[in-house]
């Protein structure tokens, strides 16, 4: 897996912003076909956020893997997992990134997803509580009555948050959360927008070297330290309906995560062509592990977290959750 390094270095000028905008509907003419290895549909829509996580998606892509499969991709950019969720429900994404928050959320109201492959775990400093560089709040307990900063609600940022806040002896009733896209979260607590927020990288680095904002809290320690992060969710009946072209989606996405999993360059390498971060600036920001299986012992511990603090109202099991891996 890939080393958790701290970022040890000071980037001025980084310039982030979403790119890879979406491509026609997933139900476009010419995307079904008996064609190319007898998958079912030779091209899909996945979405993804332009963060570290899914790396493995654009690797794949450049390095041909999907092509292997008979597979076209077309990354679509997404906010978060909660957000994603209604356009894979309504079928405009065929799969999409998510966080197992929102995923063991949504399976708990009914909704029939499952995860199809992992992605990303947590490490030392990888999501961290940040505050401007002359904000008077110096611990997480002076966040009691200010705004908290996060991708989405009820996701893995405000759980994870929630858990640092119960340390410092607050609850969710101390504090409000509102939704601010990663991007746009540096420029809104400049303006007094709010008084923290909740990111992960590229975003930390770029926030650090452009504004000078102060890490609060690393929200993945006790409790939630190497918490599994994110993965790769469909509908249960989009599974079902194309078996074969989820195979194969599985086997690239597969081969492409071994490789950034063991190769960090592999990773440096790609992240500008995406994020539009520079080179000098993946080569120094903290990443965590890039999991190349789907492992449900690993995963309960998100759900069984969720439990603890009200996110589900009954457990889960998350061996249901999990589609069967691909055929090799």
């Amino acid at each position: 897996m890939t080393r958790k390094l701290r970022c040890n270095a000071i980037v001025v000028g980084v310039a982030v912003a979403l790119t890879l905008a979406g491509c026609g509907g997933s139900d476009d003419p010419g995307t079904t076909s008996a064609d190319s290895g007898g998958l079912e549909k030779t091209t899909i829509k996945v979405g993804a956020l332009p963060v570290p996580d899914p790396v493995a998606l654009y690797v794949a892509n450049e390095k041909g893997y999907f092509k292997e499969e008979g597979l076209t991709v077309q990354p679509t950019v997404i906010t978060g997992g909660a957000a994603a969720l209604p356009q894979i429900l309504s079928g405009a994404l065929d799969i999409s990134m998510t966080n197992y928050v929102s995923t063991f959320a949504a399976v708990s109201e009914g909704k029939k997803i499952k995860l199809v492959a992992d992605m990303y775990q947590a490490g030392p400093n990888t999501f961290n509580l940040m505050v401007p560089k002359d904000s008077k709040i110096q611990t997480v307990a002076d966040l009691k009555g200010k705004t908290i900063l996060v991708n989405n609600l009820n996701n893995v940022a405000t759980l994870t948050t929630l858990t640092q806040l119960k340390v410092a002896g607050l609850t969710a009733d101390d504090v409000k959360f509102v939704e601010k896209p990663f991007p746009d979260m540096g420029n809104a607590l400049l303006s007094g927008q709010a008084d923290a927020c909740w990111i992960t990288e590229p975003f930390i680095t770029a926030n650090q070297s452009q504004h000078g904002f102060r890490k609060l809290a690393d929200v993945m320690t006790g409790q939630t330290a190497d918490l599994p992060i994110a993965g790769w969710m469909a509908t249960e009946d989009w599974a079902q309906k194309y078996p074969k072209t989820l195979a194969a989606f599985q086997r690239a996405i597969g081969k492409a995560q071994q490789l950034v999993s063991s190769d960090r360059k592999e990773i440096e390498a790609m992240l500008p062509k995406y994020t539009k971060i520079d080179a000098k600036t993946a080569s120094v920001i903290t990443l965590g592990s890039f999991p190349s299986e789907l492992n449900a012992n690993r995963l309960q511990k998100v759900a069984d977290l969720m439990l603890e603090y009200g996110y589900l109202k009954s457990p889960i099991d998350v061996k249901s959750v999990i589609a069967a891996p691909a055929s090799k």
